[in-house]
């Protein structure tokens, strides 16, 4: 694999690990921070997945490792998940469903990303990020149907 090529694939890993390192952060303070009867079921979804996000970070800093790069610390890291915020008020479930689907996007559309770049050149880092899509557009669908049933369509 050519130096420029692996440089690249490695940084955007590290964009897809901070994506899931800053899900990890979001779906956690939501599973606990929404309130009332109607947040119950989403809250459990949202702390169910914290641990497949975390999961997901585990596998693409492993990954950035295993192709010489170095896994970044903290000081790097820059939030950009603005919709999936802790809403102001605490039983805002849509609000909160709403920024899972855009979180789920990003990482879509990243996971995407990486699929291309990774294209005959690394299958092994390929085929982590088809494993990790799928289980994005799982999630996106699940919150999805959430989302038809809490506006009624």
């Amino acid at each position: 694999m050519a130096d420029e090529k692996l440089a690249e694939i490695v940084e955007e890993l590290k964009v897809s690990y901070w994506m899931e390192i800053e899900t990890v952060m979001n779906y956690l303070s939501n599973s606990i921070n929404l309130d009332g009867v109607r947040a119950e079921e989403i809250k459990k979804s949202l702390a169910n997945d914290v641990q497949e996000e975390l999961t997901h970070a585990q596998n693409l800093a492993q990954r950035i490792k295993t192709l010489s790069g170095v896994v970044p610390g903290s000081m790097e890291f820059q939030a950009s998940q603005k919709s999936l915020q802790p809403p102001q008020k605490l039983t805002d479930v849509v609000a909160v469903i709403k920024g899972v689907i855009d979180a789920e996007n990003g990482a879509i559309a990243q996971y995407n990303k990486l699929i291309q770049l990774c294209d005959g050149v690394d299958y092994v880092t390929q085929d982590l990020c088809i494993t990790a899509l799928g289980d994005e557009e799982q999630h996106r669908r699940e919150f999805q149907g959430y989302l038809a049933e809490y506006e009624g369509s």
